[in-house]
């Protein structure tokens, strides 16, 4: 355990984004297992994909995800349903 303040204080900042950040890729995870699944069952997808984008972005900016593989996943997303709509 540290003795130091500054790292206490450290020490709790991190538990408390790491929580918050397991939070949001566990929240992206399932949102895209719901567009596979809608896709896989031919339903549209074009709602999900964009809530999945709009999420993707976001923990982009915040850095809980690097912004290429938000891009990386956005693509392959799409490319995913594409193929499974049979467009």
């Amino acid at each position: 355990m540290a003795n130091i303040k500054s790292q206490i204080k450290r020490n709790r900042q991190n538990e408390v984004r790491r929580v918050r950040n397991r939070a949001i890729r566990s929240e992206l995870r399932t949102r895209e297992k719901a567009v596979q699944a809608a896709a896989l069952a031919g339903e549209p997808t074009d709602e999900l994909i964009r809530a999945v984008q709009k999420r993707l972005d976001k923990a982009a900016a915040k850095g809980v995800i690097h912004r290429n593989e938000a891009g990386r996943r956005k693509s392959r997303l799409i490319s995913r349903s594409m193929q499974a709509s049979g467009a």
